[in-house]
């Protein structure tokens, strides 16, 4: 990409014409190490003690220049890493230029780099700026952490993030005799006070599963084999290679058994009570192979657990053998073991300088373990529980790490298109001359990260799963077994987009479920989901939501909705709740038509009042016309004038959505009034800023009313649905 030649002329403009930016101005003698290169005029860009100059003893001693880089010139790094970090500008003077600050200023502009002042903890970095004025070399200085630029330049140049795994219940689940023992006692007391035999055969089988590898690793502490199927497998003696610094030799006793997706190892070698039996997580290869796929590096990999030092480094040796994820020399600072009860923070796995949070992911099953200001860029997933109905997990079409590696794809793409086309091409298009407001907005993992669905349980009926894994600190209790899908609904959910589009960031998707804040309505989907069973419940029908995924280039979920067995509704989208929305909205249309073809030929006498306002076809969820003259959904089939016979006709007796009341103010000021209504009677109301927030709040409270009422004349109404179904 090209940019502006550092001292051409620009037609017009003389050298004594250079505008000097706001603030104060100081005259500062320039260093190369020792070596004086010359005068230059400093001026703050800030007001008052925040435009204080940063330069100790009034003169700028630079210490070194930074990376060259191959394609991302210093200021674009700057701006990624540290946005609008711009401290001061820096002219040369007098004119001509001393050569040495000359050259100084050439080599930077041509080679990418930029002239670093190290004050304390912090590096002022001097990026050459090409000016409006000629032959003056110009510098804006920006500040950075010590060791965050250099570790970025390469990153960045290599179109790579950070990845940041959890272990336990993540990746694996690991357990000793005493935790296996623990979780068949706790069982146990279960299955003695359950009443519902399915639950209690649920649960018998769970046992079973716990049993049958907690003898494996009984045998394994007393003999160092195991007899899997009929089949004795002996030990092999793996040595862990040391870290840097450490000299003592470890071999550890390791049996693999890859049918069984398990590792069973021993973390003090010596003592046999520290054996331990490892499930590792389905499709961990698959992940594993993506994140360094033909030996180049797409994420620099970290580990953030709760898990104790010895052990969490032993589980990530079986899960990086080769040491392809993190290097030897590395692991020692990317491993990060965080006290448990603590919070796990980017800040943290990355004190020493190695990323910013910024070009970061997570991957782990809990979010509120995280920061809050580090929430938005984890991905949850279900947490790990082989035991619990593992051929429900293992019946997924795609695999929850298949998944993450996905969504990780998608990051990464989005993060990259937002800096080559956004970020490169403004930062290249910038002189000496612009402000610190001109400076483009620098993309962060958290605006592409999409939540995502492998067809996560929805049924809650089911006692939730123990959680797995030797350390309780690592695995606090989940609610009913709806942790995930609690902590999913704070995540920014929006709509993966295809590969040539443009990411949307920080709520500028075009979705009609986007709040004010730019995140999105987790709640919609389940309102939708909620309203179909709730029908089911009235009218004793079972309601099922079936999903598959394609195996097309493209991951695409399908999902079909099902009344009393029969298919009512389909959806396709590029996520689970996409898909299930668009079947749940499919659905209560068909429902509908479904209705009044029943009720029409019963109807009786047409209401001749015609002055009421005509509904539109999408049954449960449906809109006026309002007083400004939104156009409502397309009618379903037949003319106008039958639709409107028959909506007024059958006003009273299916639900609608009114809207009451809409304020004429300001479009900042307006205000949504909604009714819901069924056979005449108000169900719930709702108020809100636009449309779909008072929509959804008059959708909520007439639910709540519906699965409290015992009315007969409301369950009337509803019955039908299941006759014409």
């Amino acid at each position: 990409m090209l940019r502006p030649s550092p001292l051409l002329p620009v037609p017009g403009v003389s050298a004594s014409a250079a505008a000097a930016p706001p603030g104060r101005a100081a005259i500062m003698r320039m260093f190369h190490g020792d070596v004086f290169l010359g005068e230059v005029d400093v001026f703050s860009i800030k007001p008052g003690p925040e435009g204080a100059l940063p330069f100790p003893s009034n003169e700028i001693r630079i210490s070194h220049l930074s990376p060259a880089s191959e394609r991302c010139p210093p200021l674009a790094i700057l701006q990624t890493i540290a946005p609008f970090s711009v401290r001061c500008k820096l002219q040369a003077r007098p004119l001509p230029p001393h050569p040495s600050l000359h050259r100084l200023y050439i080599t930077c502009f041509n080679e990418y780099k930029s002239a670093v002042v190290v004050v304390g903890d912090e590096e002022l970095h001097l990026v050459a700026m090409p000016s409006k004025v000629e032959k003056i070399p110009c510098f804006w200085c920006c500040s950075v952490r010590v060791g965050l630029y250099a570790a970025s330049v390469g990153m960045l140049n290599l179109r790579c993030l950070a990845i940041v795994f959890d272990l336990d219940e993540t990746l694996i689940v690991a357990n000793t005799m005493r935790s296996f023992e623990s979780r068949i006692e706790m069982l146990s007391r279960r299955m003695d006070i359950e009443d519902d035999p399915v639950r209690v055969a649920g649960m018998s089988a769970e046992i079973k599963r716990y049993i049958e590898d907690r003898e494996l690793l009984k045998e394994f502490i007393d003999t160092d084999t195991v007899t899997d199927n009929g089949r004795i497998v002996g030990t092999q003696k793996e040595e862990v290679q040391p870290m840097p610094g450490v000299q003592e030799r470890l071999v550890r006793p390791v049996i693999r058994l890859p049918e069984r997706n398990a590792i069973l190892t021993r973390i003090n070698p010596e003592i046999r009570d520290t054996s331990v039996f490892v499930k590792l997580r389905p499709a961990w290869e698959d992940l594993r192979s993506y994140l360094t796929a033909k030996g180049r590096k797409r994420f620099e990999v970290y580990v953030c657990t709760m898990a104790e030092r010895d052990y969490a480094l032993e589980i990530w040796r079986l899960l990086d053998p080769e040491a392809n994820l993190i290097s030897l020399n590395n692991l020692s600072d990317r491993v990060v073991c965080v006290k448990a009860g603590s919070k796990k923070s980017l800040q943290h796995v990355f004190r020493d300088g190695g990323c910013h949070p910024k070009m970061a992911m997570v991957i782990d099953d809990r979010l509120q373990v995280w920061d809050e200001k580090d929430q938005h860029r984890v991905h949850v997933v279900p947490a790990y529980a082989p035991y619990y109905a593992p051929q429900a997990k293992m019946a997924n079409a795609v695999p929850v790490l298949c998944v993450a590696r996905n969504v990780a794809c998608n990051v990464r793409g989005g993060f990259f298109r937002e800096f080559d086309e956004n970020l490169l091409k403004k930062v290249f298009e910038l002189l000496y001359e612009n402000e610190l407001l001109d400076l483009p907005y620098a993309p962060d993992v958290g605006d592409y990260l999409v939540c995502e669905d492998p067809n996560f349980p929805q049924s809650n009926k089911d006692p939730a799963p123990i959680p797995e894994g030797m350390s309780g600190a690592e695995v606090e209790k989940r609610l009913n077994g709806r942790a995930y899908q609690a902590d999913q609904k704070q995540i920014s959910s929006s709509i993966r987009p295809p590969d040539d589009a443009r990411v949307p960031i920080r709520g500028t998707l075009g979705s009609s479920n986007v709040q004010p804040n730019g995140g999105s309505m987790a709640i919609v989907p389940s309102l939708f989901v909620m309203v179909l069973q709730e029908i089911g419940r009235l009218c004793n029908s079972k309601v099922e939501f079936r999903s598959t995924v394609s195996t097309s280039k493209i991951t695409q979920f399908s999902v079909e909705v099902l009344f009393s067995n029969e298919k009512i509704g389909n959806g396709i989208g590029k996520t689970r709740d996409e898909a299930q929305v668009q079947a749940a909205e499919k659905a209560l249309q068909n429902l509908q038509s479904n209705y009044l073809s029943y009720v029409a030929p019963i109807a009786g006498v047409l209401n001749k009042d015609t002055s009421k306002s005509s509904r539109n076809g999408n049954g449960f969820l449906e809109d006026d016309l309002d007083s400004d003259g939104d156009t409502a959904m397309q009618e379903p089939s037949g003319s106008k004038s039958e639709q409107k016979d028959h909506s007024n006709c059958l006003e009273d007796q299916h639900v609608v959505f009114r809207d009451q009341v809409r304020n004429p103010g300001s479009a900042t000021n307006e205000e949504y009034h909604f009714q819901v209504e069924l056979a005449g009677q108000i169900l719930g109301n709702g108020i809100g800023v636009n449309k779909d927030f008072a929509k959804l709040q008059a959708a909520e409270d007439a639910l709540r009313f519906l699965k409290t009422t015992t009315d007969p004349q409301i369950k009337k109404h509803l019955r039908p649905i299941r006759c014409s179904s």
